[in-house]
């Protein structure tokens, strides 16, 4: 009888990176020698790299490294980012229906008469 090949096992995929990689929050924490609330409380404050995930964070332990790496951003670093950002958008031909559209769900007027047309002039 003649033998035949064996299918090849097949990997269970990862699906949070490989081990070591992809951190939770204990596990940041314990990396930073942190209390967990604080290294919650750094993603907000100091901008660490972290996703919270339904109820969970992950944290990659690469973006982590390059937030210490680099420290704290100055106000004139943060000032300038946010000028950059506001100014990205000023030709956008969208911009004042989104902004409309926004203020209307909302249910607040754009301009003092409570009209919505032409708040950009």
């Amino acid at each position: 009888m003649p033998r035949t090949k064996s299918k090849p096992k097949e990997h269970a995929p990862l699906l949070n990176g490989p081990v070591g990689e992809v951190m939770s929050l204990s596990e940041a924490a314990a990396y930073l020698r942190l209390p967990e609330a604080e290294v919650a409380r750094l993603v907000h404050a100091q901008g660490l790299p972290g996703r919270l995930a339904g109820t969970e964070w992950r944290f990659l332990k690469a973006a982590v490294q390059h937030w210490l790496s680099c420290g704290s951003p100055t106000w004139e670093t943060r000032k300038s980012a946010i000028l950059e950002m506001a100014g990205k958008y000023k030709d956008d031909p969208d911009l004042e229906q989104i902004v409309e559209d926004a203020y209307r769900q909302r249910g607040r007027p754009i301009t003092e008469d409570g009209s919505y047309k032409n708040f950009s002039s």
